[in-house]
């Protein structure tokens, strides 16, 4: 639980919107980055763990450059087929809702972080990049952190990221399967909203 914590509070280092001139997907993580981890250094009530100061970080600087469809496609894996258009509309709002409330728990790992975006190759007529980064912490060897982007018609957009070889899509994928094999699509979207709830 703690990989995947450290997982989903890593979407905090994403970019918060487009410029009107589309930045290559290198360069939008490395410049937002750099202002989402001073907004932490400088925001007292966010190091001392404020969970609604957390959401507003999230709401503001993360979800705009996260296709949480497609993130949420790729978590469920088979699934996605099998579920009706409903379904799916509600899985990838608990979905969005559900890294935004473990994401507001780990804010804390920010402490005295930096990250390093390393440079992306990239032909003009890509329709996906990865984003290869570091995060650095004092006394310790880096972690690498890739970011799976999909270019679309607003944009470069986040749609799975990868720490130390673990996906956050596949985390997730294991976990909705176990719960779909126990009680079906809609016993995981009812099991998911109830945590999302705090229940």
């Amino acid at each position: 639980m703690k990989t995947l914590a450290l997982l989903v509070s890593l979407l905090a280092a994403t970019p918060l919107a487009l410029a009107q001139e589309e930045l290559a997907p290198d360069v939008l993580v490395r410049k937002m980055t750099d202002e989402v981890l001073e907004s932490i250094r400088r925001d007292k009530a966010l190091q001392a763990g404020d969970r609604d100061r957390a959401v507003a970080l999230a709401e503001e600087k993360v979800l705009p450059l996260i296709d949480f469809r497609q993130m949420t496609r790729l978590a469920a894996g088979m699934l996605w087929r099998d579920a009706t258009e409903a379904q799916r509309e509600r899985l990838t709002a608990e979905f969005r809702a559900m890294l935004i409330r473990t994401y507001s728990k780990a804010i804390d790992v920010y402490r005295g972080q930096t990250m390093r975006v390393l440079p992306t190759r990239l032909r003009p007529d890509s329709s996906e990049a990865t984003v290869r980064n570091q995060y650095l912490r004092p006394g310790k060897p880096p972690v690498s952190i890739d970011y799976r982007m999909a270019r679309t018609p607003s944009g470069w957009k986040i749609i799975d990221i990868t720490v130390e070889g673990i996906s956050l899509a596949l985390t997730y994928r294991t976990e909705f399967n176990e719960e779909v094999r126990r009680s079906g699509i809609d016993g995981l979207l009812q099991r998911m909203h109830d945590k999302n709830a705090g229940r």
